[in-house]
C-alpha cells in the first residue's frame, strides 16, 4: 500500500436550508444574470469580427458592469470562464460537422432567471470544519446592512472527513431543481493498492461499441452501447418537444439524462477495473481520442451525418478520467496513446491497409490471412504501443480469440454490466 494524494468532490445537504435559502436564491439568480450579459457580449463579438472571446478577455470588459459585482470577484470569473468554455465547445462541434449544435442560450425561462451553480474559490469562502459550517461571500450589490456573507451549516455523508482532507479548493452551491446543496472540491490522501499484476490490456473506444478490451492473456470483451443510444434517442425526442430549449421541463430532462450517462461511465469504469484486479492486469493502455475528427492531412473527417452526431455526443475524455481514478486505487496504471492508424493495421503481422477493415465490425488481413473483430483488433494494437517490439513478438501467440470476443451488455435492472447471457433487462 502507498498513499497518494488526488482530487475528489464531495456533496453535502444543507442543515439551515430555510435560513439561507434566500441568499443562495439571490447569488444564483445573479450568476444568471451575469451570464445572460455575457452572453449578449459574446454574440456582438461574433457578429462583428467572427471572434469567441476568451474568459479573460471578457473579464477585463465586463469588470466594471454592475452585474459583476453582484458575486464575489472570482465567482464573477467563473461564471464567465464557463460561458467561454461552453461558446468555444459549440464552435468546435460546428466546424466539426454537427450542424444541429446550437451556441449556449440565455438563462431565462420568461421573465423569470433560473439559479446558477455558483463557485467560490479560495478567497470567496471560509470553511469551519469543527463546527460543520462554511461562509459563502457576497457581492458587493448582494450585501445588505448586517452581513456580507452566507453562513451554511452543512452535513456530508458519515464516511467523508472533511478536517482529514489535504485542501477544500472550491465550494460549489448548486441548486438541484428542488433545494441548494454544496460540493467541496478537495485535494484528499488515499491508499493506493500494489498493482494486481504485470499484465496488460488494450482498450478502443467507439461509437457503436463503446469499448472493446484485448487482454494479454488472449481473451477479449466488447461493451456496446446501446443503453446509451436508446437514452439519447428517449430523451433528445423529449427536449425537442418542449416549447423552449431553456425551459424548466427541458432542464429536468438534460439532468436526468446527464444522471444516467454518468451513472453508465461510473458502472462501466468500475467493472473495469474489477475485470482488471481478476486478470491482475498492472497496466490500461486506452485509446486517446483528441485527434479522432481529424484525418493525416489534420482536415476535419467526415463520419457521416448520424457518425458525426454520435461521435461529438460521447464524452470519451470524462470517461477516460472515471476509469483512471478508479484504476489508480487499485494499483492500476492508466495511459492514453495515440489511436491513429490502429484501426487499419493488422494486430498480428503489422500489415497496415484500409481496405483491411471490410466492414464496420469485420477486419481481413490480405498479408496473414488474420480475421478479427475489428474493434478487438484496434484494442490489440493499442495494448501493443508502449510494448518493444520484441516483447509482442516474443510471446506465442495465437489469432483466433481476435475473432471471437465476449460480449458484455449494461442490465437496467440491477444498473450494472454483466454477460450477454445474464442480462434481464
Amino acid at each position: 500500500m502507498a498513499n497518494k494524494v488526488v482530487p475528489r468532490t464531495f456533496k453535502a445537504s444543507l442543515r439551515n436550508h430555510s435560513q439561507v435559502e434566500g441568499d443562495l436564491d439571490a447569488l444564483g439568480f445573479s450568476g444568471s444574470k451575469l451570464w445572460n450579459v455575457g452572453r449578449w457580449t459574446v454574440q456582438r463579438v461574433w457578429d462583428e469580427i467572427e471572434h469567441i472571446p476568451e474568459h479573460d478577455e471578457l473579464t477585463a470588459y465586463l469588470k466594471n458592469h454592475e452585474r459583476y459585482d453582484d458575486l464575489h470577484s472570482q465567482s464573477s470569473q467563473r461564471i464567465l470562464q464557463e460561458l467561454a468554455e461552453a461558446f468555444h465547445s459549440w464552435y468546435s462541434k460546428r466546424t466539426n460537422g454537427d450542424t444541429r449544435a446550437n451556441p449556449p442560450g440565455y438563462r431565462k425561462h420568461g421573465d423569470e432567471h433560473p439559479r446558477s451553480t455558483i463557485t467560490f474559490k479560495n478567497k470567496g469562502f471560509k470553511l469551519d470544519t469543527e463546527n460543520n459550517r462554511v461562509r459563502l461571500s457576497k457581492g458587493k450589490n448582494t450585501k445588505d446592512y448586517w452581513s456580507d456573507f452566507a453562513l451554511c451549516e452543512y452535513e456530508t455523508r458519515p464516511d467523508v472527513d472533511l478536517p482529514t482532507v489535504e485542501s477544500v479548493q472550491q465550494v460549489r452551491a448548486v441548486w438541484t431543481g428542488d433545494k441548494w446543496e454544496l460540493h467541496f472540491v478537495c485535494r484528499v490522501e488515499i491508499e493506493v493498492a500494489d498493482a494486481p499484476g504485470e499484465s496488460t490490456v488494450g482498450i478502443d473506444l467507439g461509437i457503436c461499441t463503446f469499448a472493446a478490451l484485448a487482454y494479454e492473456d488472449e481473451t477479449a470483451e466488447l461493451y456496446p452501447l446501446g443503453c446509451l443510444k436508446e437514452d439519447g434517442y428517449y430523451f433528445g425526442k423529449h427536449i425537442a418537444n418542449c416549447d423552449d430549449s431553456s425551459s424548466e421541463r427541458a432542464e429536468q430532462l438534460h439532468r436526468k439524462w446527464s444522471n444516467r450517462r454518468t451513472h453508465y461511465f461510473h458502472a462501466l469504469s468500475k467493472h473495469i477495473v474489477e475485470r482488471c484486479v481478476e486478470k491482475r492486469v498492472g497496466s490500461i493502455t486506452i485509446g486517446d481520442l483528441s485527434g479522432v475528427r481529424e484525418d493525416e492531412d489534420d482536415e476535419v473527417k467526415n463520419w457521416g451525418t448520424h457518425g458525426n452526431l454520435d461521435l461529438h455526443g460521447w464524452a470519451f475524455d470524462r470517461f477516460t478520467n472515471i476509469l483512471t481514478y478508479k484504476a489508480e486505487m487499485q494499483g492500476v496504471e492508466v495511459n492514453p496513446v495515440s489511436e491513429r492508424d490502429t484501426s487499419k493495421t493488422c494486430s498480428c503481422c503489422g500489415r497496415e491497409r484500409d481496405s483491411n477493415r471490410v466492414e464496420r465490425g469485420l477486419y481481413v488481413c490480405d498479408s496473414c490471412e488474420l480475421v478479427a473483430n475489428a474493434d478487438v483488433n484496434g484494442a490489440e494494437n493499442i495494448r501493443q504501443v508502449p510494448l518493444s517490439p520484441s516483447a509482442v513478438s516474443a510471446a506465442d501467440r495465437s489469432n483466433g480469440w481476435l475473432a471471437q470476443p465476449s460480449t458484455v451488455l449494461f442490465d437496467k435492472e440491477t444498473g450494472s454490466f454483466v454477460p450477454q447471457e445474464q442480462v434481464r433487462s
